[in-house]
């Protein structure tokens, strides 16, 4: 066994009793520490100062109840949390989610890997999430805007735009920041950028609705050029249909690419000759606007397969996009992608593939973009929002866009330059050892804090 190995194994041994059953915080975490550990032994000062120790450890987690009524008047009580992780480099930033399967497991693992996401994009943000198990799903606009004014009244006290600035996330579109961020100005009396994916007209970023889609496809033709490949032709499966999904989906068309694939819970639709832009537009209208479900394109148009309860990845294509949430993809999944002759694996969704799925991939030499890297469009425009509010200026449509390409260009070169490997790149240890790197320096000079 290696020094390496079992460093790795004495650290995580520890972290896990600190952290009892938190599996998607310890998955996170290991996924990070194994691609710095060899690295990161040979840096003493970092070592020395108990960087890992210490960035492993939220800064806080504040947990709190939000109480609402529903519109007939029966009370409901649920949970809500807000990690601040680590701000070494700018203010907290991280979204919020509202879904039952939130604990405190999920927003730890997603705040952590929030923090090297961030400090990817060159801006200055720290990493942080929050969220509830409220579930929007069937609830009336009346009771998400009463959910979300009593979740406000305990999350004001601790953001602020030069402390803590929450987006948006799954089950947190713009309905819901449009109600916190009123609730906010109610409560604190003032207008600040302190959320992030509000509405064009009162503050919002032109491109932050499509950015994450945006970004992943514009990472990933960064990521096959440079292995002497392109999108142009290429077939693509993707997961989800929310946001994420349907504007990657979008920019992939404009690309001269062929998306075979979306999916939602319920199963997902497959069209053997690439979604047309008419298709793409209906599932923006059924899941976007009607909230319905995937099933429905099927029913619209003909040459659209769906298939009820499984996952697209049995579908041959060139590039795998998971675009809907994490560990959805399992080992058994990129066996079959490696078997019909994937090229390319490019997240969407925050740590979408299972460690054993990407060791699949690693051995095989199957390009495989982390979420961190790949899906940090959103968080770039999120804080490319948070200057044009302190500016009090607005950005056209193309100049964001141009801003998010050249974020995600220079996202990709630092994984290069970190993770060349042997002519080819390792972009799981390229995009943790460049983030990571980044935060330790800053945490080093402020000394022990």
């Amino acid at each position: 066994m290696s020094a390496a190995q079992k460093e790795l194994d004495h650290f995580m041994k520890g972290l896990k009793k600190r952290n009892p059953h938190e599996k998607e915080f310890h998955q996170a975490v290991e996924e990070v520490v194994t691609s710095v550990m060899p690295w990161y032994l040979d840096q003493q000062k970092y070592h020395k100062a108990q960087i890992l120790e210490r960035i492993t450890e939220p800064d806080r987690i504040v947990i709190f109840r939000v109480s609402w009524q529903t519109d007939t008047g029966e009370i409901r009580a649920n949970r809500a949390w807000r990690v601040q992780f680590n701000h070494s480099l700018g203010p907290y930033k991280g979204g919020l989610r509202f879904h039952p399967s939130v604990t405190q497991s999920v927003l730890k693992f997603l705040g952590f890997e929030q923090i090297f996401k961030n400090s990817l994009t060159g801006l200055p943000m720290g990493g942080a999430k929050g969220g509830s198990n409220f579930n929007p799903k069937g609830k009336s606009d009346d009771e998400v805007m009463r959910f979300c004014q009593s979740m406000m009244i305990e999350l004001h006290r601790h953001i602020g735009e030069d402390v803590d600035v929450p987006a948006g996330d799954i089950g947190v579109g713009s309905r819901e920041i449009s109600y916190l961020f009123g609730q906010y100005m109610r409560l604190e009396n003032r207008w600040s950028g302190v959320l992030t994916g509000k509405g064009l007209s009162f503050g919002g970023s032109a491109v932050r609705t499509e950015a994450t889609g945006y970004g992943c496809v514009y990472f990933c033709e960064n990521m096959l050029h440079q292995h002497d490949e392109g999108l142009e032709g290429k077939s693509i499966a993707i997961s989800g249909s929310g946001n994420v999904a349907i504007y990657a989906a979008e920019k992939a068309l404009e690309k001269s690419a062929k998306v075979l694939t979306l999916s939602d819970s319920s199963g997902f639709v497959y069209i053997k000759d690439g979604v047309t832009s008419e298709q793409l537009e209906s599932v923006k209208e059924i899941k976007l606007n009607q909230r319905g479900r995937i099933s429905e394109l099927a029913e619209k148009f003909q040459g659209v397969e769906y298939h009820e309860g499984a996952r697209p990845w049995g579908v041959k294509c060139d590039v795998a996009m998971p675009c809907a949430t994490q560990n959805e993809l399992e080992e058994k999944d990129a066996k079959t992608l490696i078997q019909n002759g994937v090229i390319a694996v490019c997240e969407g969704a925050n740590m979408p593939t299972t460690a054993a799925a990407a060791e699949l991939y690693r051995e095989n030499q199957i390009l495989h973009a982390p979420g961190k890297a790949s899906n940090a469009g959103g968080v770039t425009v999120s804080g490319l929002e948070q200057s044009q509010n302190s500016m009090r200026i607005s950005w056209s449509r193309e100049e964001v866009d141009e801003r998010l390409q050249k974020v995600m260009k220079e996202i990709h070169r630092r994984c290069v330059e970190k993770g060349k490997q042997n002519g080819r790149v390792n972009y799981i240890d390229g995009a943790n050892i460049a983030g990571f790197q980044k935060v330790a320096e800053a945490m080093l000079a402020y000394g022990v804090f």
